[in-house]
Parts: structure tokens; sequence; C-alpha cells
């Protein structure tokens, strides 16, 4: 495929203008990740809102682990295999492109889940023309696909499983513990938040084990 390409924590990425361009900032994900795998039980990650794979990749680069990605859009789907296929990274990576509930199994099961979900509010995504809509539009609150990660999170994370999401900024991190101490039979809470200035936040869910 044709397009830009950019050095990504020294991989060797390729994406165009109908995919959400990676943003350097976003390997302090995969890096969080990496460190997070290395006590992490045995298990396939999974990247939800996969984008052109860079994140995942990235993180499975550092500390290789069987690595499940998910996006929406055929197009970045295609790009995250060729990116795949071009940087070799010691794990199998399978590319899956369509709903995140719809294209996974229901008996599947992962160790760990990274999500960059879209996180702008619909009346705001004109401020980021660059940007293609569906890679940014998180909705009314910025929050619809985040919420969507966190549903798949709690049925997919094996126990002592973790997630870690990308979001906004501290008031939608904050969200996500709130509806999550609402929650408590889904057993996940927040054990951390890395801001970033006004680049973004990271959010790190954990799944305690059965008591």
């Amino acid at each position: 495929m044709s397009g830009a390409e950019i050095d990504f924590g020294g991989l060797s990425i390729r994406y165009d203008e109908r995919v959400l361009a990676p943003r350097p900032w976003t390997t302090s994900q995969s890096r969080w990740a990496a460190e997070l795998l290395r006590d992490t039980p045995p298990g396939p990650l999974l990247e939800l809102c996969s984008g052109a794979g860079h994140i995942g990749l990235l993180a499975v680069a550092y500390q290789p682990r069987d690595l499940v990605m998910v996006d929406v859009n055929p197009v970045a789907c295609a790009f995250a295999q060729e990116n795949v296929r071009s940087n070799p990274v010691g794990a199998v990576v399978d590319v899956r492109q369509g709903p995140m509930h719809r294209v996974l199994g229901v008996h599947e099961r992962f160790a760990a889940v990274i999500a960059d979900p879209p996180w702008v509010t619909t009346d705001e995504v004109a401020r980021y023309p660059q940007d293609p809509v569906t890679a940014i539009d998180g909705g009314p609150d910025g929050m619809a696909v985040a919420w969507q990660c966190l549903d798949v999170a709690e049925g997919h994370l094996m126990d002592q499983g973790w997630a870690l999401m990308q979001l906004r900024n501290r008031v939608q991190a904050d969200a996500v513990g709130q509806r999550l101490a609402l929650s408590p039979q889904h057993r996940l809470e927040v054990q951390q938040v890395r801001e970033y200035g006004a680049r973004g936040v990271l959010v790190l869910v954990v799944r305690p084990p059965q008591e």
C-alpha cells in the first residue's frame, strides 16, 4: 500500500490520510503495556481500535506475546497487516476487521487488552480536519467507543488480567472509575492513571483474582 511512513519507537509504520496518524507520544502506551506484560500470566494480548497497528506491535516487539488486533475500518486493517509483515516482532499477530463485539469468539480470553478508542466529542470533530472522523468521533460525551472497549474487557479478560486505555483527560478517566465502581459484578477497577498534559491520559484497569 502507498502512504506515509513514520518511525514509531523503532518500527517502520505505514499509514495514510484514511487512518489516524500515529502520535509519537503513544509509544508510552506501548512501553507501559510491555512493562506490565512481563509480569502478566500467559495468554494473548488484545488490541482494540488498533488503527495501523503501531501501538500493539511495539508492545509485543518489546515483550513478545501473541497479539489480536481489531479495528472496524478495513483500510486500517490493511495497513495493520502490512505493518505486521514489515515489522517481524517474534509473535503471532492476527488482524481482524469488524465491530469488536462481533469478531471475538464468545469463549476467547486474553491476558491483557490495550485500546485507543476515539475520544473527541461529536461536536468537536470539525476542529481536527486532518483526522478521519470515524477515528476520532467518540459520540456526544467522547466515551461511546470507550464504553464498548470496557464491555469487551469485562467479557474477555482472564483473572489477573488488565486493560490499558488511552483517553482524553482526567475527566474521562474518572468517568471510567465511577462506572466500574457501580458495576462490582464485573470485577474491574482502575488501578492507575498517567497524565500526559494536553496529549491525553492512560488508564490502567485491572481484574483482581477470584477470592
